[in-house]
């Protein structure tokens, strides 16, 4: 019986679209321009404990569409998942929440980013692939760096 609780558990519970908006406060003249808009991306990677072993992590994309300073469409979306995670040890905990779980939930913002632009009568924004391990090194980096720089003042 030790041994069967030694195991590490790691399972997803459940998917879900956890919040989602649509704004295009310049339509519909927006629709008539010719020229590309330029689109900015921005991603986040958030997680906590629902209860004892049961974690909710969410990957949160805003695309932002642009003609110069008009906004063509902003897109908000926070996909979530949950996720039983029991007996992994606690230093790959972090590396678990902040890589694994989000390499999960990932395709399906993107899935949903792509359908609610295209809906909005847009071509569709394919988020590029994420390299979440490498996003998260770039995290622990920064935040040592800025760490050594407030102990050196």
């Amino acid at each position: 019986m030790a041994d069967e609780q030694a195991t590490p558990v790691f399972q997803i519970q459940r998917m879900y679209l956890k919040d989602m908006s649509l704004e295009q406060p310049n339509s519909p003249a927006i629709l008539l321009e010719q020229q590309q808009p330029s689109v900015d991306i921005q991603l986040g990677v958030g997680a906590e404990t629902i209860a004892d072993g049961i974690y909710e992590v969410t990957v949160t994309a805003t695309v932002h569409a642009k003609h110069g300073d008009k906004t063509v469409f902003l897109v908000e979306t926070k996909q979530a998942g949950i996720f039983e995670i029991r007996n992994v040890p606690q230093e790959q905990m972090d590396n678990v929440m902040r890589v694994v779980c989000p390499q999960i939930i990932y395709p399906y913002a993107r899935s949903n980013v792509a359908d609610v632009v295209t809906r909005a009568g847009f071509p569709p924004v394919h988020l590029a692939e994420i390299n979440f391990q490498a996003m998260y090194e770039q995290q622990q980096a920064a935040a040592a760096a800025q760490g050594a720089s407030n102990t050196q003042q």
